[in-house]
């Protein structure tokens, strides 16, 4: 299915060359001067994005046309330059956008500004579809001093960041948190303002809610079926609460003490009845855990942001909870231990989200970094949310938009300054796959060990050789 999949990407992509070359200011080597055109009266651009009217990211798509593309026009205009802007949408699969994009790159063609997921930056880089913004613009300091840069926090610039090198600017992010349900708490004698200092903290209050009938204490995502939520609101969360990443020093972490650790934590919890195994099986599963805790039947949850706006929101949430605001309460997530997660931190945290980047093969780099700035502005960020609570890449916009929930302040003013994100290489996806396994075989009985070392092995069959693994 994975192969049938992916030719039908190839084919969407070939054709999608032929369409994009020459739509953009898309002739011409990636090598040539970065000053190329910078003194033209007329510009002509085009903006890219899996967002289209009507279809995938409406709201995005709507605001780029109708908001973004007109104003910025009108502010080119003012100074005497004649731009035309055009919107480049597309509501494709993720997989096969991306190799839509990979193919329009390879072959010096594609839009003038690409809108893709943070973990595609560092496979883009790495394939030199994409360039270092200082490459592509030619100019260090104009790059760096971007006034905009100072109100993204340095953890989200990680966003369009590769080997320390900025390839694009964020967009919005998420965080992701311990929720709680405090009518269960209080059953259970826990606190209402409960914020665990450690991994043996969530375990205590596990069977402290254990006591209760027809409650599951904890969830934490775990199994295939869960596919990346596994990964992203389960091992990694926990992983950099050990004190490393998935990825340190460019190798792949494998049977290693702190993989172990994770997994003897899911142990901890599955093999005990703090968490139900069957949920992390079924294909529903996730679906099911926010029902439970919506119907006070889970009392500890790992999940994103997106579960506060969106899962448990009380007049338009998939699994609606009228007293949100009141029974639902939030934690930073605790390393294992006090000051034993990564960079020394007592909390940590997982973040996604996406990145504009300037195609290198650009006409116009100099005006396709004035339109990466002016759409990264505060007041452009700010349109984009059309009064909607969200939160952003800047802070400054999220202080003003912010202020009257608490939660997703919560967020952006403690989860934020402590956050990782996910490896932007090719490898991730297998990679994920292959930690979503190991969690599946401890849920199902296998043991952490047993499950480390399988592990291993998969993680080094994906990296290709024994050399590119921290492990055993």
């Amino acid at each position: 299915m994975r192969s049938l999949r992916l030719s039908t990407a190839l084919a969407l992509g070939a054709t999608a060359t032929l369409l994009l070359t020459g739509c953009l200011g898309s002739s011409g080597s990636g090598d040539q001067d970065a000053n190329r055109n910078a003194d033209a009266k007329k510009v002509e651009l085009t903006i890219g994005s899996n967002a289209v009217k009507g279809g995938k990211s409406s709201a995005a798509a709507t605001f780029t046309e109708d908001v973004l593309i007109p104003k910025f026009v009108a502010d080119q205009k003012a100074k005497g330059v004649d731009v035309t802007v055009k919107f480049q949408g597309d509501g494709s699969d993720d997989e096969v956008y991306k190799q839509k994009l990979s193919l329009d790159l390879s072959n010096k063609s594609g839009p003038d500004l690409i809108s893709i997921d943070g973990i595609w930056v560092g496979e883009f880089a790495q394939a030199g579809y994409i360039k270092p913004l200082t490459d592509t613009v030619g100019d260090a300091a104009k790059v760096d001093n971007w006034d905009g840069w100072k109100q993204i926090p340095a953890s989200v610039q990680q966003l369009g960041t590769f080997e320390t090198k900025r390839y694009g600017v964020p967009g919005g992010t998420d965080g992701r948190v311990l929720y709680f349900n405090k009518k269960l708490f209080q059953q259970a004698g826990l606190p209402a303002d409960w914020q665990p200092k450690s991994w043996d903290d969530i375990i205590s209050a596990g069977q402290a809610l254990k006591k209760l009938s027809g409650v599951t204490p904890i969830q934490i995502n775990a199994g295939t079926a869960m596919g990346e939520a596994t990964t992203m609101q389960g091992v990694l969360p926990l992983l950099v609460g050990t004190g490393t990443t998935i990825y340190p020093d460019g190798m792949w972490l494998g049977h290693t003490p702190r993989l172990r650790q994770v997994l003897e934590f899911y142990d901890k919890i599955y093999s005990t009845g703090l968490g139900d195994p069957v949920l992390q099986r079924e294909a529903k599963g996730r679906d099911k855990s926010f029902a439970q805790f919506a119907a006070n039947k889970i009392g500890i949850l790992l999940e994103s942001d997106y579960f506060w706006r969106s899962v448990v929101e009380p007049k338009e949430g998939v699994a609606k909870m009228a007293d949100r605001d009141t029974a639902v309460g939030y934690a930073l997530i605790p390393a294992a231990r006090p000051g034993g997660g990564i960079n020394g931190q007592d909390f940590v945290s997982m973040s996604g989200g996406g990145a504009t980047v300037i195609n290198p093969n650009t006409k116009f780099p100099q005006q396709a970094w004035e339109l990466l700035q002016f759409m990264n502005s505060a007041e452009m960020v700010k349109e984009s949310l059309n009064g909607a609570a969200k939160i952003t890449q800047r802070t400054d916009v999220n202080t003003e938009v912010l202020a009257s929930d608490p939660m997703l302040n919560f967020v952006a003013t403690k989860v934020l300054p402590i956050t990782q994100y996910r490896p932007g290489v090719a490898e991730y996806p297998r990679i994920s796959a292959a930690l979503q396994q190991a969690t599946a075989d401890v849920v199902g009985g296998k043991g952490a060990e047993a499950a480390s070392i399988a592990y291993q092995k998969a993680v080094v069959a994906v990296a290709g050789s024994r050399d590119k693994v921290a492990g055993n």
